[in-house]
C-alpha cells in the first residue's frame, strides 16, 4: 500500500466493502427464482410485468446515481454507504408484505435508491485505500461479489421459495443489511487520491468540483467514454441473462425450478471467482507491459464469450450447452475488475464518485434497464427460447467497443 493507510486498515476495508457488495447482489438476484412462483400468485404478472421489477429497480438504481456520485465527492463517504445500506436492506425485507403487484414494483424501486449510493461511492473509496499497482486485484476482491452474491440470491432464493413461498424470501435476504450498515458507518474516511502517487490525478480539490464541471470532464474523456459505453452493452447482454435463466432452464430446457436455480447459481460462483479473481491478477501482470493491460484483456474475452453463450442458448445437447455456458461465464466475469479499475483509473481522483455515478447511470440506463423486459416482451410475442438470442449479440458488441477503445485511446498517469 502507499499514502497514510496502513496495509491492515486497507485490508480490513477491502473484506467490509466485498462483504457488503455481496449482500448487495443477494438481495438483487433474489427476484428472477421467484418469477414462477409469482406467476401462480393471485398477482398474475405477465413475462413483461416480470422483467419490469428487475427493470423498475435498474432505473431508480440509474436515476439517483449521479446525486449519490456528487455527494460522494462532497461528503464523508462511510456515512453516506451506510444510509443507502440501511434503505436498500429494508426496502427489500418490505417486499415481503407486497399486497398487489404495483406495491412489490415500488418495494423494488426503492431498492434501487439504496443500492445507488453503494455503487456509485464503494469503488471511489476503495479506490484510495489501493495504488495502481494492486488496485486491479483489490477491485478484483471487491468484484468477486458479484457471481458469488448473485449465486446467492439464485440458490436462497430458490431454495426458501420452494419451502416457505416468495414472501420469506424478500424478508430473509432483506435484514441482514441493516446489521453491516452500523459496520460501514465505522469505516475510515481517507484522502481522495491519498494511494497514487501521480500528483496529476489528483488535479482539482474536491470543494471545487461542481457537476457540471465533473459531466463535462468526463464526457470529454474518450477512454472513460468508450469504457462505459462497451460496458453498457456488455450490461445489457449480463442483465438478460440473470434475469431469465432460470425460467429458461425451466421452460425451454425443463428442469425443475429448484435444480434449475441450483444449478444456475453453482456455475455462477464457480466461474465467477475463478473469472473475476484471474482477470485481476491476469491484468495487474499484463500492466506492466502495457497501461491498456486491463482495456484489452476485458475486449478480448468478451468477444471470445459472445458465441460460447448463443451455444449455451442455443444447442439441443446438455453436454455442449453447459460447457459453452460455464465457458462464457469464465470470459465475461475476467472483464468485471478490470474495466472497473479502468473506469476509476482513468479520472482525475477528486471525481470517482461521480465518474462512477455517470458509469452506472449509463450502463444500466442502455443496458439492464433494457434488457429483462426487453427479453420478457419478445417472450410474450414469440418465445422464450427466441428472446434470449439477442443477449450474446449484446456481448459481442461490447468486447467490440473495449477492443476499439484499448487500441484508440491512451491511458492517463493514474490508470
Amino acid at each position: 500500500m502507499s499514502g497514510s493507510t496502513p496495509p491492515r486498515v486497507a485490508t480490513t476495508t477491502l473484506l467490509v466493502l466485498t462483504g457488503v457488495n455481496l449482500l448487495n447482489y443477494v438481495d438483487r438476484y433474489i427476484v428472477p427464482p421467484v418469477f414462477e412462483s409469482l406467476k401462480r400468485s393471485d398477482m398474475h404478472p405477465s413475462d413483461a410485468q416480470l422483467g419490469l421489477l428487475m427493470s423498475a429497480f435498474l432505473l431508480v438504481y440509474t436515476i439517483t446515481a449521479p446525486l449519490f456520485g456528487w455527494l460522494g465527492d462532497t461528503r464523508r463517504r462511510p456515512r453516506a454507504l451506510a444510509a443507502g445500506i440501511a434503505l436498500w436492506s429494508a426496502a427489500t425485507a418490505l417486499g415481503g408484505f407486497a399486497w398487489s403487484y404495483l406495491s412489490l414494483l415500488v418495494s423494488r424501486g426503492m431498492v434501487g435508491i439504496g443500492e445507488a449510493a453503494y455503487g456509485t461511492i464503494g469503488p471511489s473509496l476503495l479506490a484510495d485505500y489501493f495504488p495502481p499497482r494492486t488496485r486491479g486485484r483489490a477491485f478484483a476482491v471487491f468484484y468477486m461479489a458479484i457471481p458469488v452474491g448473485a449465486a446467492l440470491g439464485f440458490m436462497v432464493g430458490g431454495f426458501v421459495d420452494s419451502h416457505w413461498g416468495w414472501r420469506r424470501v424478500f424478508l430473509i435476504a432483506g435484514l441482514p443489511g441493516l446489521l453491516l450498515a452500523a459496520l460501514v458507518a465505522r469505516l475510515r474516511e481517507p484522502r481522495r487520491g491519498a494511494s497514487d502517487a501521480v500528483s496529476a490525478i489528483s488535479s482539482a480539490p474536491e470543494s471545487r468540483w461542481t457537476m457540471r464541471a465533473a459531466a463535462r470532464t468526463l464526457l470529454s474523456n474518450q477512454a472513460y467514454v468508450l469504457t462505459v459505453l462497451g460496458y453498457a452493452a456488455y450490461t445489457f447482454a449480463l442483465g438478460g441473462i440473470a434475469a431469465w435463466m432460470p425460467s429458461f432452464l425451466e421452460r425451454v430446457r425443463g428442469l425443475p425450478g429448484g435444480i434449475a436455480t441450483g444449478r444456475f447459481g453453482a456455475i455462477v460462483v464457480l466461474t465467477g471467482l475463478v473469472g473475476t479473481f484471474g482477470g485481476g491478477w491476469l491484468g495487474d501482470r499484463l500492466r506492466a507491459r502495457t497501461r491498456q493491460a486491463y482495456l484489452w484483456l476485458s475486449g478480448v474475452a468478451t468477444v471470445l464469450a459472445a458465441p460460447l453463450f448463443y451455444v449455451a442458448l442455443a444447442a439441443p445437447s446438455p453436454s455442449m450447452y453447459w460447457s459453452a455456458m460455464v465457458g462464457a461465464e469464465l470470459l465475461m466475469f475476467a472483464s468485471t475488475g478490470p474495466i472497473n479499475t479502468v473506469i476509476v483509473g482513468v479520472v482525475p481522483a477528486g471525481i470517482r464518485a461521480s465518474a462512477m455515478a455517470l458509469s452506472v447511470f449509463s450502463i444500466h440506463l442502455l443496458g439492464d434497464v433494457q434488457s429483462p423486459w426487453l427479453v420478457g416482451r419478445i417472450s410474450g410475442g414469440s418465445s422464450l427460447q427466441l428472446a434470449v438470442l439477442i443477449l450474446p449479440v449484446a456481448a459481442l458488441v461490447g468486447g467490440a467497443v473495449w477492443t476499439y477503445a484499448a487500441a484508440t485511446t491512451r491511458a492517463t498517469p493514474g490508470a
